[in-house]
């Protein structure tokens, strides 16, 4: 870890579980991140992503999405309340809510996605289960910068796992998010010592421009 670095501030959007927010509380704890996660928002009530920041002494902050009028209105009232925070990263950590162009214009170069396919492919739901459906032999996910486009952003890093033939989606997501959980922490590790970036809509690692399927391991 870089010490001359100052630790970045990090905020974490969920919906529900949070398992990949614990992996990064993890992971920070375990000092291979060189960062802190000063709040997390989410859009329901029940998200146990909220008990998990509880439990970690993180604040927690609930903004219900029906009590706007529009999508437009809630995002507005998102960025005034995360701005406050004064973060360096947004994480989105299974926020199922696709954001407004301003919202994500606000943050352009600092918010980062993992989706669960190997983008290009599957973008949107159900990934799994397309997935399954099509034959493939393998799936996986993917960490990206988000821009306006959905699920479309620059890929940082892939993992594959392979589709055995007697899965299941349910099955195979949860191999799918064994693996999350090991390289959202990881490519969070690089964005927080400064070496990844997104300059002119491509991810740049240690100044290495990556190619569209993201850094290749070996």
């Amino acid at each position: 870890m870089t010490n001359s670095i100052p630790k970045k501030s990090i905020v974490v959007l969920v919906s529900g579980n949070g398992s990949n927010l614990q992996a990064i509380i993890d992971n920070i704890s375990q000092q291979k991140i060189n960062g802190n996660v000063v709040a997390v928002f989410a859009n329901k009530q029940n998200a146990y992503g909220l008990t998990r920041a509880k439990n970690s002494d993180i604040p927690g902050v609930f903004i219900n999405h029906k009590e706007f009028a529009s999508r437009e209105e809630y995002d507005n009232e998102m960025m005034e309340r995360i701005d406050q925070y004064s973060p360096d990263l947004i994480v989105l950590a299974g926020f199922m809510r696709i954001l407004t162009p301003n919202f994500v214009d606000h943050y352009q170069g600092k918010m980062l996605n993992i989706h669960p396919s190997l983008l290009p492919k599957y973008k949107g739901l159900d990934t799994h289960q397309r997935a399954i459906d099509a034959d493939d032999n393998e799936h996986g996910a993917s960490v990206h910068f988000v821009t306006a486009e959905l699920d479309g952003g620059p890929v940082v890093l892939q993992s594959k796992v392979p589709i055995f033939a007697s899965q299941d989606a349910e099955e195979l997501a949860d191999r799918v998010q064994q693996q999350e959980r090991q390289m959202y922490p990881l490519v969070i590790s690089w964005f927080c010592a400064d070496r990844l970036k997104m300059v002119n809509n491509h991810a740049e690692l240690d100044g290495q421009l990556l190619d569209e399927m993201g850094y290749a391991v070996g």
